[in-house]
């Protein structure tokens, strides 16, 4: 015979189990559904405009009409597939003159697939470059505005889901508009040619580095060359009228670091550590060459 009592007992122990296991049930499926949601995440995608600084004081502007952006996710299937994304971009003029000393302009904001990308194409319209109270020379820009700018990531750009990955493009104005002729001979400028070189740097691997450059009598000093130098690879800057200097996206490492002016000595430091995501500082005094001279003869 079955005790009642008994049975009340089991009965109650199980209807207060009862919340437990559905409280349970309830956390396993929750975690579920968002590991879920989680793996087909989207990931967020920044590129920035910047340029590596134009070293003559002659020109007044540098301009660019970016139209179109494209990147190139890894290939992981089909090879006739074809892997370019149009990323939404406006047809924008930009200034690259304005974008010095670490200043940059967003060119793409987007939610984009996650994966690993190789290569970014920039299609450019149109170039031009302004000699103050001179000339504007427009220049035709190669295959620019049909087939894009190809910009190659190395290593592979990878794109997260749920996390943002920010890219800088930096245009060397330098290289890219070539002079024809000779601005310091009778003859002059005649025009330019326009060859786009462009380097992509990962600003989550990258690191970057600024300061001031002064003199011995702490006046600062405006167009002051800055050299990061690795190997064969060097990036340069020069410094604004306030003395300061800013190169970002540079790749983690050791460099030797170093400014110089006309009329004054080179400085150089050896062993600047770059690290991945940080900002490194490092000031610059330069010592005029008439210094040097009467350091020299006392000697």
């Amino acid at each position: 015979m079955i005790n009642p009592s008994l049975t009340k007992a089991n009965v109650m122990k199980k209807v207060k189990l009862l919340p437990g296991i559905m409280l349970a049930l309830l956390l396993i499926f929750s975690t579920a559904c968002q590991d879920i949601h989680t793996s087909d995440q989207q990931g967020h995608l920044v590129i920035q405009l910047t340029d590596a600084p134009f070293p003559f004081d002659t020109i007044a502007a540098a301009m660019v009409n970016i139209t179109k952006v494209e990147i190139r996710k890894v290939s992981e299937g089909d090879e006739d597939e074809n892997p370019y994304i149009a990323l939404p971009v406006e047809a924008t003029d930009f200034n690259l003159l304005d974008l010095r000393n670490g200043i940059t302009a967003e060119l793409v904001d987007v939610e984009i697939e996650a994966g690993d990308y190789d290569l970014i194409r920039v299609y450019v319209e149109n170039a031009s470059l302004s000699i103050k109270e001179g000339e504007t020379y427009s220049m035709k820009v190669p295959s620019g505005s049909q087939t894009g700018i190809k910009i190659f990531v190395e290593p592979a750009l990878h794109v997260s889901g749920g996390i943002t990955t920010d890219v800088l493009l930096d245009f060397n104005i330098e290289k890219s508009f070539v002079l024809k002729g000779n601005m310091f001979t009778p003859a002059g400028i005649k025009g330019f040619n326009f060859k786009p070189v462009i380097r992509a740097v990962n600003k989550t691997t990258a690191g970057s580095v600024e300061g001031l450059v002064t003199d011995t009598a702490s006046v600062l000093l405006e167009e002051a060359s800055v050299y990061i130098i690795q190997g064969e690879d060097t990036l340069t800057s020069a410094s604004s009228v306030e003395g300061y200097y800013a190169m970002p996206g540079i790749p983690a490492g050791l460099y030797t670091l170093s400014s110089t002016k006309a009329g004054y000595d080179t400085v150089s430091f050896e062993g600047v550590e770059i690290v991945a995501g940080n900002l490194t500082v490092q000031d610059f005094t330069l010592t005029p060459l008439e210094e040097v001279e009467e350091e020299g003869e006392e000697e």
